[in-house]
């Protein structure tokens, strides 16, 4: 018997396209920025049905932020129908430690009545992000959220990109989803209240994708260290901008979007970072913890000839210069006589999907990948970094 079945082919595309704005006081009511942008995104259904979600760290920075949230939605009330005052949710990272906060989101949306149609305003820093935006992203199969990042990393980095998840028993991002925001609005006002140490920590995703995809912001960043912790504003606000147009056009033009492949070479300095965090119990802000690994891999940048040792010199030099750790204690841990942090290959392996893919600079500004990264390669690594460090005094 000879049967023939057919075979079918489900091929469609869906274009996707999302702004990503700039601006200061979105939410003063005179401020038509916020309320423009979303207008152009939800058209066809305004006043738009709105939930806001604000961190709790930056409402309890900003005290008035809340009222203000509502006094713009009522301003611009044929833009924004707000279900109710915002709602005050945890942010950082406890925010992403399981499934809770992310689940009273899903409820406070569901009380809201809040459909496939509304909008999810998500108002925090990353972690907040993460959360909020899973949340969203499982809520009647996707509800659309305008993101408005509080922090550094989040405005020049993960806010402007396309995941969302949370940690699950100790493992970073195991629960997530790849959902794209409507819009994003980088409110550089909020950055006012952000910490000196979060102020300094987000930087380091600038020196990171600087440092493999754009020589000349690299020197800027190598020029301009010294006034990060200094809070200038004007640096910063050059930073933030030309630190997520560069992330933009890697997620916009590296035909992988939601990353299929195998290779991540946004992760540069992060098979360390990822296993770093995780070590300290994450006392290490994500930022920090990308710091030295970005210091860790240029070490071994300069072993492998990609780039001339003075380069990674130069550029760890800079990275304490704008008051980043290019060393941790947690490097030198150890567990039965081997170095803890050398799991974070095969970990870093898992993630990627089974094939390890590790983004070094080749030249600066450019970028090359190696799919072996020994025990010894590290050890090796670790020394010079600890030299490295004792010759800018870093001590314990």
């Amino acid at each position: 018997m000879n049967e023939s079945f057919p075979r079918l082919t489900n091929r469609f595309r869906i274009p996707y396209a999302y702004e990503v704005c700039f601006g200061r006081d979105a939410f003063a009511t005179g401020n038509p920025l916020l309320a423009d942008e979303v207008a152009q995104v939800f058209a066809n259904n305004l006043p738009v049905p709105t939930v806001a979600f604000l961190d709790d760290g930056l409402a309890v920075a900003q005290p008035g932020l809340a009222a203000r949230i509502s006094a713009y939605a009522a301003a611009r009330a044929g833009v924004f129908a707000l279900r109710g005052a915002p709602v005050v949710l945890p942010g950082g990272e406890a925010a992403k430690d399981g499934m809770g906060v992310c689940l009273h989101a899903v409820e406070a949306m569901r009380q809201a009545g809040i459909c496939r149609q509304s909008c999810v305003l998500a108002i925090g820093g990353g972690a907040f992000q993460d959360t909020v935006g899973l949340a969203a992203a499982l809520f009647h199969r996707g509800v659309r959220v305008v993101r408005l990042p509080s922090t550094v990393l989040s405005q020049n980095d993960s806010g402007v990109g396309v995941k969302n998840g949370v940690n699950l028993d100790g493992v970073k991002n195991l629960l997530g989803t790849f959902a794209p925001p409507a819009l994003v609005v980088n409110d550089l006002g909020l950055l006012a209240t952000v910490s000196d140490r979060d102020w300094v920590a987000g930087t380091a995703e600038a020196f990171k994708v600087a440092l493999i995809r754009d020589a000349d912001f690299a020197a800027w960043l190598a020029a301009h260290a010294a006034a990060i912790p200094r809070r200038e504003d004007a640096t910063m606000a050059e930073l933030v901008v030309r630190c997520a147009a560069l992330h933009v056009q890697h997620i916009a033009g590296g035909n992988d979007p939601f990353e299929h492949g195998s290779a991540r070479p946004l992760d540069f300095g992060h098979w360390a970072a990822h296993k770093l965090e995780s070590l300290s119990g994450f006392a290490l802000r994500h930022g920090e913890a990308v710091a030295v690994g970005i210091a860790l891999d240029l070490c071994h940048a300069a072993r492998l000839g990609f780039i001339e040792p003075a380069e990674a010199a130069r550029f760890i030099a800079a990275l304490h210069r704008a008051g980043l750790p290019v060393w941790s204690d947690w490097l030198l841990a150890e567990t039965n006589g081997k170095r803890v942090v050398l799991a974070g290959i095969e970990e870093f392996r898992e993630h990627l999907g089974g094939t390890l893919h590790i983004t070094f600079p080749c030249p600066v500004g450019s970028k090359r990948e190696i799919e072996e990264l020994t025990d010894e390669d590290v050890q090796t690594a670790i020394g010079d970094l600890d030299r490295h460090r004792r010759n800018l005094e870093i001590v314990p």
